[in-house]
Order: C-alpha cells, then sequence, then structure tokens
C-alpha cells in the first residue's frame, strides 16, 4: 500500500497549522491508517513520527476508540482575561503609548501591564503580558535604532569623502 501526501497547491491554500493541530491530525491519520490494519512501522513513515507513538496511540485507541487520541483543553489555571477583555486592551495599545500619558510612544512591558490594569482591572506580571502580547495579540519584540535624531546625513557623506581619508592611516 502506497501512501502519497497531499498535492503541493492544497497544502498551500490551507492557513498553517498551531503544533497541538498537527499533532492531532497526524494522530486522526493514524487512526484511519490502524482502521485500515496497516502497520505501525508504515503509519509511523507515513504521518512522521517514531514508532513507539504509533504504538502507544495504538494502544490507547484499541482501549478507548478515536476520542481517546483526540485534542483535550489546556488544563491548568484558566487566563485572566477573557476574549473581550484581550480585544479591549488590543484597541487600548493600538491607540498609542502618548495616548495614555506616556511621554514617549513607545512599549515597554511595564507600560502594557499598566494600560491591561487600567482596561480590565486585571493585574498582570511581566511574564504575563509577555505572553499576552506575543501569543494572544500577536506582537513580536521590536528594539528602536539608536540613531541621534539630530543626525545630518550630508554632514556625514561629506566627512566620509573629505575628512576621513586625510586622517586615516595606511592606503
Amino acid at each position: 500500500m502506497a501512501y502519497r501526501p497531499s498535492p503541493p497547491e492544497a497544502i498551500a491554500s490551507l492557513p498553517p497549522l498551531s503544533r497541538p493541530q498537527l499533532s492531532e491530525t497526524r494522530r486522526v491519520r493514524a487512526v484511519e491508517l490502524f482502521e485500515d490494519g496497516v502497520p505501525n512501522a508504515e503509519i509511523a513513515r507515513a504521518v512522521g513520527v517514531c514508532a513507539e507513538s504509533v504504538r502507544r496511540w495504538r494502544r490507547l485507541w484499541e482501549e478507548g476508540g478515536a476520542s481517546a487520541l483526540r485534542r483535550r483543553a489546556a488544563t491548568g489555571r484558566p487566563p485572566k482575561l477573557d476574549d473581550a477583555q484581550v480585544e479591549m486592551v488590543r484597541a487600548a495599545l493600538e491607540q498609542g503609548a502618548q495616548a495614555h500619558g506616556f511621554e514617549a510612544d513607545l512599549w515597554t512591558l511595564e507600560r502594557v501591564g499598566t494600560v491591561v490594569e487600567r482596561v480590565t482591572g486585571a493585574v498582570l506580571s511581566r511574564a504575563s503580558v509577555w505572553r499576552l502580547l506575543t501569543g494572544r495579540l500577536g506582537w513580536s519584540l521590536q528594539r528602536p535604532e539608536r540613531r541621534a535624531v539630530e543626525r545630518d546625513e550630508s554632514e556625514i557623506a561629506r566627512w566620509i569623502t573629505h575628512e576621513w581619508p586625510r586622517i586615516k592611516k595606511g592606503p
């Protein structure tokens, strides 16, 4: 029995899967192959995992069916901010830091934490603010360029062409 991947054009039209979604997709495909009687080694090659994972999946599938291999809801403490509050924070952050009384229009974790507290009443640690920005809002770290505001490009070009050759040592 031969297994072929999906055609590239079909894959390109799909949105990228998150890691948990990709893992569940692999397990669902493995269940289809279990039901067709495909050996574990072939399933492992077909879905791109090690044979031990397939053996574990098969054992779970035999004990609890396909639902035993479905993704479960995240465990642990629920997030402090629900989706509506996250959208309120997003809207507040998009107004800019100066709109919230900060001197420069630059977001830091402390400033974002302050805005989150003002908007939602929830106090977040620096780590939680970072997870909010990167995980839930999709923001990334941006470092401002270190350049003087008074920088004069024409004067720099003149210095490089006239002064630098005069004081440079050697050829």
